[in-house]
């Protein structure tokens, strides 16, 4: 780390906000706080808040009841009572889950066509002046990532904001969790290269940290121990993450324009991957998750989100109150906090900040998962931290809408199981029953009819609508025309209704290894196109398809009408792997961009900052080989510089790094030193000095004697 020596903060300060669960006494408690901010102040929008998060349950209440007394009715009286309540209940629970998104995807629709006066913009702040102490650190924790992206990436965003004039108030940290030698030392020379290209003015930051503990959590709480003290505000991106010099300006602004918020989350668009996956997902958070998104500041406003990325902190409250204990006890559901984001705004909220989603504020982005497969690696991690999450609903002081995002944060993996419960209770009740519990022999009634109409459109709906708000805004062009924007919306909405099976089954595996406390492997994934092999789709999604042939059998031998019932989902999981193989390749997906369909504005008019980052991506020089750390005397002098100045010379560590060296040099053999030496030897400035000394002394005296015979 070069220039000033790094300040600390004191680790107790960092201490005070951490969260423990607590007995659930404090279910309710702060949910008037929650509509009345800081000591019970009133402010512009609190009762808007109200009004709308009681229009929002209103409409969720008396949509479950309705549905569920429509199924109850429907339903032909049988001795199975107990399956007949259990089909009830789950129904109306999987209903007002169904609502709370449709809802909230109308509220976004109202505020696409009409604005929001209550939601927090950045137009209100434009030109507005930054004052010349708003000093801000850009953090990017990074853990054996793909460098060359990453780099390029982060080389983009910074040239956008020296563009804008602005940089002196801004320092960039890299904050490394990698424990390969070889991505180290890759890490290490794209630093370099992009410190170099930034200038002698720039102040682009490397740590490598040599004990990780906590993930990305860790590593930034790690930051502001060291560093904190000396920033207002910092800005946490993600590997994948680019954002614009504008959009991180803007943030600032609405920051120094608002002293009471302590986190404002951007909305980061996804782009940048061809795969028909990726683009499929690309093309569905433009057109129908601009809705939710909006739809969500609409009733959440002071008390929203945070994601964890692409969005800006006050530095100081989240010290003190943002640090996160480890869930006691064992299993999947205790120790380190897995999706920190929630729980960290719910902290700041409760500490009397505002955490804010900006929805208006281009130039952030970021990656989809390049194929099915790596999304549902991805999920996996999530699904855990969202029921990890689901133990702090009771935390005395939370608000009440933070304690409704920690549920609806576990809910979003509940509900596959209980999707998948639902649909395994109505073969059950078929089959002990002798005929269909809404009434085989008779047809179906109009109650049912009803519920199912009513279930497709809630979800088929906000499609409709997203590409109404594009057609009626005049935005048409940039998603390849009014057909080109039909036909994606028919693309994607279908490829959705092939892999919510699939989706659904591997969530309720997810959740079920959550429960159990069962080990979770998971790495972060590609940030480039992969394509899935064959067989590694078969082996993945073989036991979807043995689990739906061994349940289809069953049904034809009872009863063939039962497979009718199970159809809608047996066949999406029988083609998984195909659909997953054919969907992650790249040359489907460059063919429909070149057709105009599942297009977005990035790639029909690409922001500038997006295109240096592709460009640098493109022209990125190979990767360092582990020798010429030693062997290249910039390279070294990169890696020594991210060393600091520490002794590593003296004690049981010195003379274990000294008896290393001396083999090395017996050897006469860089390549012949192991992962972990490699490690090591990266973080001793003074051993991997002398390694670098002895070595090029003893392979000069060996060309001298070549030539000298």
């Amino acid at each position: 780390m070069r220039s000033r020596r790094p300040a600390t903060a004191s680790v107790p300060a960092i201490r005070r906000g951490a969260m423990v669960p607590q007995p659930w006494i404090g279910f309710f408690a702060g949910m008037k706080q929650g509509l009345t901010g800081p000591a019970g102040s009133a402010t512009q929008w609190e009762g808007a808040a109200a009004r709308r998060r009681r229009a929002l349950l209103i409409a969720i209440g008396v949509s479950a009841l309705g549905a569920a007394g429509l199924l109850a009715h429907a339903q032909t009286a049988t001795d199975q009572w107990a399956l007949r309540i259990g089909q009830v209940m789950l129904y109306t629970l999987l209903f007002a889950w169904v609502t709370a998104g449709f809802v909230t995807a109308m509220m976004g629709f109202i505020v696409q066509l009409r604005g929001d006066r209550h939601a927090l913009s950045a137009a209100s702040v434009e030109n507005r002046p930054i004052r010349a102490d708003a000093r801000t650190a850009i953090v990017m924790p990074i853990c054996n990532e793909n460098v060359a992206a990453v780099f390029a990436g982060l080389r983009a965003t910074c040239e956008s904001l020296a563009a804008t004039g602005a940089s002196r108030l801004f320092d960039v940290y890299l904050l490394s969790d990698t424990n390969d030698p070889s991505i180290r030392a890759a890490e290490l020379a794209a630093w370099g290269q992009l410190r170099d290209s930034c200038g002698d003015g720039a102040r682009v930051y490397y740590r490598w940290r040599q004990r990780r503990s906590r993930r990305k959590a860790g590593n930034v709480a790690d930051f502001c121990r060291r560093w904190g003290r000396n920033y207002r505000y910092m800005v946490v991106l993600d590997a994948d993450s680019v954002m614009s010099g504008g959009c991180l300006l803007s943030l600032v602004r609405l920051m120094e324009a608002n002293p009471r918020a302590g986190i404002l989350q951007t909305a980061p668009q996804a782009c940048g991957l061809s795969t028909i996956h990726a683009r499929a997902q690309q093309f569905a958070g433009r057109v129908t998750g601009r809705l939710f998104t909006a739809g969500m500041q609409y009733w959440q406003l002071g008390e929203s989100h945070y994601w964890g990325h692409n969005a800006i902190i006050r530095v100081e409250p989240f010290m003190k109150h943002c640090a996160l204990a480890p869930l006691p006890g064992h299993g999947g559901l205790a120790g380190d906090i897995l999706s920190h984001d929630f729980v960290e705004a719910a902290l700041m909220r409760r500490a009397g900040y505002h955490v804010w989603l900006v929805t208006d504020l281009p130039g952030s982005y970021e990656q989809q998962p390049p194929n099915l497969i790596e999304e549902l690696q991805r999920d996996r991690r999530w699904c855990q931290g969202n029921l990890q999450n689901a133990r702090l609903i009771a935390e005395p002081g939370l608000h009440s809408v933070h304690r409704a995002m920690l549920a609806t944060g576990a809910m979003a993996y509940l509900s596959a199981p209980l999707w998948l419960a639902f649909v395994l209770l109505g073969m059950l009740s078929w089959l002990a029953s002798g005929e269909a519990v809404i009434g085989a022999g008779q047809g179906l009634p109009i109650e049912m009819i009803a519920l199912w109409a009513c279930t497709v459109t809630m979800l088929t709906l906000p499609r409709v609508l997203g590409v109404v708000t594009i057609v009626l805004k005049g935005e048409s062009a940039q998603y390849g025309g009014v057909a080109g924007l039909i036909q994606g919306a028919l693309l994607e909405g279908a490829l959705s209704v092939l892999q919510a099976p699939v989706r659904m089954m591997a969530h309720s595996i997810f959740v079920l290894v959550a429960l159990t406390g069962l080990r979770l492997n998971w790495k972060s994934p590609p940030r480039e196109a992969e394509a899935i092999e064959w067989s590694d789709a078969v082996r993945r999604f073989a036991p979807f398809g043995g689990i739906v042939l061994g349940l289809l059998a069953v049904a034809l031998a009872v009863d063939p009408r039962v497979a009718v019932w199970l159809l809608p989902v047996a066949l999406p999981l029988l083609l998984a792997a195909p659909l997953a193989v054919l969907t992650s390749r790249v040359a489907p997906g460059e063919r429909l961009r070149a057709l105009g369909v599942l297009m977005t504005p990035e790639e029909s008019r690409t922001p500038s900052v997006l295109r240096q980052a592709w460009t640098h991506a493109r022209q990125t020089p190979p990767a360092p080989r582990w020798p010429d750390v030693v062997t290249d005397p910039w390279l070294f002098e990169v890696v020594r510089l991210s060393m600091g100045t520490r002794n590593t010379e003296t004690g049981v560590r010195g003379r274990a790094r000294r008896r290393l060296v001396q083999r090395v040099l017996q050897d006469q053999d860089a390549e012949a030193v192991s992962p972990a030496e490699r490690m090591r030897l990266l973080s001793e400035p003074q051993h991997i000095a002398h390694l670098r000394d002895r070595l090029a002394a003893n392979w000069s005296l060996g060309i001298e004697r070549a030539r000298s015979s």
